[in-house]
Formats: C-alpha cells, structure tokens, sequence
C-alpha cells in the first residue's frame, strides 16, 4: 500500500483542470504607430506598429489547482508584457501556447491513441476500423490495426483519419494560458492585457481647394490597419499619436504543420504527398495596398471597412503624446484595415506658393514644386494636432471633384506651419544662367515664367550663404539661407540677377 501511495502521489500533484475561456466578453484596443514608415501605404504583411490589447473574461474556477486558457489572443502577442489581475489567489506560471489546431499537430499529439480508419475501395466499398497512431507526420505515418502494422496511405485506397476529440492543449486559435490556485471554486472576472504586434494606424486626408485657391475643405480618416489572424469583435478603439520608446522583443510564431506521406520503396512519386494541404500563407491571404483614401461620402473597397464619417474620433492627452478614441464600439477584423473620420475643418485659410531650392553658380533649368502653406491656428480654421498622414487634393469643377494634386502633412503642433508639397507645376518654369565667371565670381541671372492665367506667389531658396551672394534686391531668409520671394504676373516673368564668390 506504501508503495502504491508513492506512486500514485506524483501524478494526484500534478493533477489540474483544464479552464478553457474561448472568447473575450469585451476588449479594448490601442494602436500605437511606427515611427519609421513614414507616409507610405501599409503593407498588411509587414506592419511594424503594435497594439495594447486589454480584455475582460468571465470564467469558473474550480477549487485546487487549474490551466486557464485564454483563447483568441493576438497571434502577434508578446507574452512576456501579459498582465492578469482578477485572480483570487494569482499566477502560479504563464506559458505562451505555440501550437495550433492543424493537421500535423494533431496528428503528433495523437500519438498512442485511438483513431477511426475508413478505407474507400476503387469499387466504392467502405470500411471503418479502430487504429492506434505509433508515428507521427514527419516522413510516413505508421498505424497499428488488427491486421498488425501499416502505413497511411500506402494500401492503394483511399484513406481517412477520424479522431474522436481534439487534444486539450490544441487550439484552433492563438492561445495564452497560465497556471492559477484558488482555495474555492469561484466565478471570476479576469482582466488581461498585453502588446501585440502587427498593428499600425496612419491618417489619411482629403482636401478640397477653392476656385480661389486661398481656402480649403480639410477631411482627415483615422486608418486602423490589423495585420493579425485575430478579430477583435465589438471593440473599443484607440490610436495613439507621438513617439514612445520601445525595445525589441522577440516574438514567437504559432506553429502549424501539414501531414508529409511516403511510401518508399514500395510507392511512386505519385503516391506521396500531403494528406492535408499546409495552410496558405498569410501573404497569400491579403488585399492588396489600398487606393488613395475616397472622398467622404464614397465609401471604400473591399480592402477597407469604412465606418460612418459622422463617428469622429475623439481628441485626448495621454501625457506627453495625443489619444484618438472611437466614441462607439467597432470590429477591428483580421488582415484589414477600418477607417473612421478624424479630422473635418471647411474654410481653411491657406496659401499656394510655387517653390525651388536652387544652386547659385550652375546653370539649371526646371518647374517649381506647387506647395500648400498655412499655420495650424484656430485664426486659419485649424488649431487642432495633426497627425502625419497622405493628402489628396481635389477642386470642385461643375459640381464634380477633380484632382489636382497628392502629397504629405508632418506630424503638425498647434502653432506650426503646415506645408503640403504637391509636386511640379507645369506651368510655372525656371530657367537660371550663369553669365560670367571669372577671378572667382559668377554672375547669374534667375528667370521664372508663369503661363497661368492669375498672379502667383513665387519663392526661390538658394543653397549658399548669403555673405556669398549679392542680389540686385533685397533679399529675405530661410533657414539660414538667401531667399527670393516675388509674385510674377499673369502669363508673365521675373527676373533676378546676382553674384555669387566662390
């Protein structure tokens, strides 16, 4: 009986149940951006944003000792940053569940037990016995039957696989599980929260120029992107805008498996292969980069899930950085993006300047860049933090939009200018020629014409210092550098001439 005891003791020790939570009762997400992408489209592949993920779960407890199991997680999660609290007597340990449902974990995790094998006769007939599984899916699975010892699929006929349940430790989903004590069997609302990532979220504006071309209609999306093989159904979301540090963690990826036959030597090439196809890649699985970002009252395509632009996110601080909160409850879906309005100012007061940044001493010859100025102040219609984020721009030509333009906003504080480069104007060509050089000076002349058929604003930078550079009027100053600004008439010209020291 003693020895008896001893024996059983090891096993009653290590004895738990098995709580399985399948789904969240409410969750919350939070998109941090990354800093490095810049203003280029999202590649769902690659997103190197992340996530701060929180759910509550309700779950039943037993009394001693249990695995709970928190199915649905982000495949993305970064275990080591989990916080549970809610727990009656706490974590005991936590593991990070890499295996998934699939044909060639279920297969190993099946090893020594008993499965149904139903055989399918060229004739049609078909047979169903008990097998116990002795190999798992590297190479040739080896079955044991009554009929003694055989190989999967190496008979000639077709055969099939039925398994009973699925091993408890597999999940069809990624899964968190930690190891908890509770003296009583209790119902407990457990909190978990962790980063994950695969996220990222960027502003995308759409801006409407007036004939006149001194105010604009602003519209801005906040574009949530989830690269992720995880929903979030119902959630509540938030985006956060500044830069916070963030160190490296190393996260591991769910581990699924295709079942690989062979039948050698008694086998062909055209006897082997899988009995189950391996899942396709998550590439594989993704829309394409999304269009330019559609007028207000469009809608989008299938790639993206436009939320009704009348739910604006709302402003918040967060300490140093800026919160955007999704007032009502949305579906951030995997492998998706969803976009909510963000931003919508009509009548903005801007500028349009023609621009250049020019060597003083070489001939060149080229087209102002169109550039959109304004101050982010409530006396230009703004006054608000602006995320960075790509611009299209329209005109409204017989009641229909038109567009004339694409460019870029940097991340804008209240108070700070606010440039949006739209690219070379045609219209408006630079010509600059060296006329003389000699005993170290060059002499230059800068001719700009403008074949419009209204006054512009033109500014032209010079990349010298400006001791170097002697104009025949006065010049202004950017940056440090020698700048001319002028309005060129109507299908008109200017012209400056200059010196420059070597």
């Amino acid at each position: 009986m003693l020895a008896l005891s001893l024996l059983l003791a090891p096993a009653l020790a290590t004895a738990q149940s098995i709580v399985a939570s399948p789904r969240p009762d409410s969750v919350a997400v939070t998109v941090y951006r990354d800093p490095n992408r810049g203003t280029r489209p999202f590649d769902l592949d690659w997103l190197n944003g992340y996530a701060l993920i929180s759910e509550t779960r309700r779950v039943r407890l037993p009394a001693g000792e249990s695995e709970l199991r928190f199915e649905g997680v982000a495949g993305g999660i970064i275990p080591q940053s989990a916080i549970v609290s809610g727990l009656p007597d706490g974590i005991v340990e936590r593991n990070r569940d890499p295996l998934l449902l699939s044909p060639g974990t279920l297969l190993d995790r099946s090893l020594g037990r008993r499965v149904h094998l139903r055989r399918t006769s060229a004739a049609g007939t078909v047979r169903e016995q008990e097998a116990l599984i002795r190999s798992g899916a590297d190479g040739a699975v080896v079955l044991q039957t009554r009929d003694g010892i055989e190989a999967l699929r190496c008979s000639g006929q077709k055969e099939t696989l039925i398994y009973d349940e699925v091993p408890p430790d597999l999940s069809a989903r990624p899964t968190l599980s930690i190891r908890t004590r509770s003296r009583e069997a209790v119902d407990a609302t457990v909190t978990l929260s962790y980063l994950a990532t695969g996220f990222d979220w960027q502003a995308n504006y759409v801006a409407t120029l007036n004939p006149a071309g001194d105010r604009l209609d602003l519209f801005a999306w906040l574009t949530l992107a989830n690269g992720d093989e995880t929903s979030f159904a119902g959630a509540q979301a938030n985006a956060v805008a500044g830069r916070l540090n963030r160190e490296h963690a190393n996260v591991q990826e769910p581990v699924t498996r295709p079942v690989l036959l062979n039948c050698w030597p008694e086998g062909t090439t055209s006897d082997t292969g899988s009995l189950y196809p391996p899942p396709p890649s998550p590439a594989a699985m993704l829309y394409a980069p999304p269009p330019p970002p559609p007028m207000p009252e469009r809608g989008g395509d299938e790639s993206i899930v436009v939320t009704a632009s009348r739910m604006t996110a709302q402003l918040e601080a967060l300490g140093d950085v800026k919160l955007y909160r999704i007032p009502e409850p949305v579906t951030v879906a995997a492998n998706s993006q969803k976009q909510v309005a963000l931003v919508e100012k009509p009548g903005v007061k801007v500028d349009v300047v023609y621009r250049q940044r020019l060597l003083p001493a070489e001939n060149s010859e080229s087209n102002a860049v169109r550039t959109i100025v304004t101050r982010n102040r409530s006396a230009e219609g703004l006054g608000l933090p602006l995320p960075a984020g790509g611009l299209v721009l329209f005109t409204d030509r017989g009641g229909r939009p038109h567009l004339i333009g694409e460019g870029s906003i940097a991340d804008a504080a209240v108070g700070e200018d606010v440039e949006i480069a739209l690219g070379q104007a045609p219209g408006v060509r630079a010509v600059l020629r060296v006329t003389e050089n000699k005993k170290g000076i060059r002499r230059a002349e800068l001719e700009v014409s403008n074949d419009s058929p209204a006054p512009i604003r033109y500014e032209a930078e010079f990349l010298a210092d400006g001791a170097r550079l002697k104009a025949d009027r006065t010049l202004g100053r950017r940056d440090g550098r020698p700048l001319w600004s002028v309005t060129i008439p109507a299908n008109g010209r200017a012209t400056l001439r200059y010196s420059v020291r070597s």
